[in-house]
């Protein structure tokens, strides 16, 4: 009886690499990491929470994507969660101008976003429903900066609003991997990864800038 969890086009079989495509596309995440860290050198705690998240979503999706077990599963959205979460609680912060007891209440606003989504997300096939929130909150991050952010915070709205639209392409080619095989044998969830490291990117970006200066 095969252990391995075969939940996308792209894996014919067990083995760690069964599925290369979708493996190797996680190196994008360690990337977008290395480039952040590099070219901001995050002294804050919280940037560089961000950025050490941002390794933790590309090894743990790696480890999936090669293992392919309930265990490996677990650190694939583990991390992600963990990053969504915290990066509103960091928008609250350093965007908003919140003190960190306060912003730390964007958590549970995320929370019940998501919970009143679930009729929506029901929809999404192949378990791409519980990513909706995460989309919706980027869209409401843009429009909340671009109307109503306090002064010196406005022109960060574009890229919350590029952040949404790549993050709604990539929300769409990780849903229609497996219906796209019999045209596209090695299926779209890589370029879930490699537009998603973008949308990561972006956001980490963003909150290195309102932060530090590039050096």
């Amino acid at each position: 009886m095969n252990t391995y969890v075969d939940t996308y086009c792209e894996r014919l079989a067990p083995g760690l690499w069964g599925e290369p495509l979708n493996a190797l596309s996680n190196l994008a995440f360690l990337l977008a990491a290395a480039v952040v860290w590099f070219r901001y050198r995050p002294e804050q705690r919280s940037i560089r929470a961000l950025v050490l998240l941002l390794v933790l979503i590309g090894l743990g999706s790696l480890s999936f994507h090669t293992a392919a077990t309930q265990l490996t599963r677990v650190f694939d959205v583990l991390f992600i969660a963990l990053f969504v979460f915290f990066y509103v609680v960091c928008f609250g912060h350093w965007f908003w101008g919140l003190p960190w007891q306060r912003a730390w209440w964007f958590a549970p606003g995320l929370l019940v976003l998501g919970v009143v989504l679930i009729p929506v997300s029901l929809l999404i096939p192949a378990g791409s429903g519980p990513y909706l929130a995460a989309g919706v909150a980027l869209v409401g991050l843009a429009v909340a900066l671009r109307f109503f952010g306090p002064p010196g915070t406005r022109h960060h709205w574009w890229a919350f609003a590029v952040a949404g639209v790549v993050f709604g392409v990539a929300l769409t080619l990780r849903t229609v991997d497996l219906s796209a095989c019999a045209e596209w044998p090695s299926g779209t969830h890589y370029l879930w990864h490699l537009l998603n490291a973008v949308v990561l990117y972006l956001v980490t970006r963003e909150a290195a800038v309102r932060v530090s200066p590039p050096r």
